[in-house]
């Protein structure tokens, strides 16, 4: 039968009286281990290694075989090692302030000595843990597109990165379909940027409604969107980029009274041998060229940049 521990931690002493704080911990014998572990998990802003950095430290006094972090508000979960029998759970609050909960496990009982430990441990993680978050949030914010809530071009940068680097090492494949709205100038002449932006956000949920779990829709920039989509070939981004097109023109927007009928011009490729960023974007954007060329709201494919 599993057993399980369950303890809140709170703290309540703001950041310039953390190092007073564990000066006044009861365990004399460890006081100097809980400063350096302070001062270890304060050199990264970094949640992954940060989390990594604190299993790793806890180990040495609290030995165990799993340590898992789960931020339910944030939708966040680090899992290090394997399940075993025994758990013990804590929740971390900074005042207030939920900042998640980490669990361990192992085959072993935790025994109170070692629950002591743990527990001021945890102490020595909470702002660490609480700066962390919020440097997560600062990037999110900064890779977030104000007006659709999407992805914005900084994002789609280092996701584009990501994606060529792992089809590389799993010799698998990816897609880019870039997408750009017809005559989009002509909307915020006629109705004006207001009824524009409404005619964006709309955009976006219409095309957002389309992609499977994994694509990922980016704001590039203006009315230009792009789609990047990973283990998918060129006729399966063919047949999301047409699906998406579909709906546009099948549903027109209405912003501010007025009804906007949209169509989008698409262009797709997918993952060539040492593709570089800028030769995969470029091939997208030749077969957008080309749907636009050829009469917009069409969707054109690009395999090679000599097609």
């Amino acid at each position: 039968m599993m057993r399980k521990f369950q303890h809140d931690v709170s703290e309540f002493l703001d950041q310039k009286h953390l190092i007073a704080q564990h000066m006044l911990l009861e365990d004399d014998e460890h006081r100097e281990d809980f400063l350096e572990m302070t001062q270890v998990l304060q050199t990264t802003l970094d949640l992954d290694r940060l989390l990594g950095l604190f299993s790793i430290e806890l180990s040495k006094y609290v030995p165990h075989d799993f340590f898992r972090y789960r931020n339910n508000d944030l939708d966040i979960e680090q899992v290090i090692g394997q399940r075993a029998r025994y758990s013990c759970t804590y929740t971390l609050k900074l005042s207030d302030e939920v900042l998640g909960k980490i669990s361990l496990r192992r085959n072993h009982k935790f025994q109170d000595d070692e629950l002591k430990l743990i527990e001021q441990s945890v102490i020595c993680l909470l702002y660490p843990l609480r700066n962390a978050l919020l440097y997560l949030d600062a990037i999110h914010m900064a890779q977030r597109d104000p007006l659709t809530g999407i992805q914005n071009r900084a994002a789609f940068d280092e996701a584009l990165r990501r994606e060529l680097s792992h089809a590389e090492r799993h010799d698998s494949t990816c897609a880019l379909i870039m997408l750009d709205i017809d005559l989009f100038k002509s909307i915020n002449d006629r109705y004006g940027h207001l009824v524009g932006d409404c005619a964006l956000k709309s955009f976006t949920h219409m095309a957002n409604s389309c992609i499977r779990d994994g694509d990922v829709l980016f704001r590039y920039g203006g009315e230009e969107f792009a789609v990047l989509m990973r283990e998918t070939g060129l006729t399966g981004a063919e047949q999301l980029a047409e699906r998406i097109r579909r709906n546009i023109e099948q549903h027109p927007c209405t912003c501010g009274g007025s009804t906007i009928q949209m169509t989008i011009s698409a262009g797709v490729t997918e993952y060539e041998a040492d593709d570089s960023v800028t030769s995969f974007i470029s091939r997208a954007d030749l077969a957008l060229y080309k749907a636009k060329e050829d009469g917009r709201n069409r969707t054109c494919s690009r395999i090679s940049t000599r097609n």
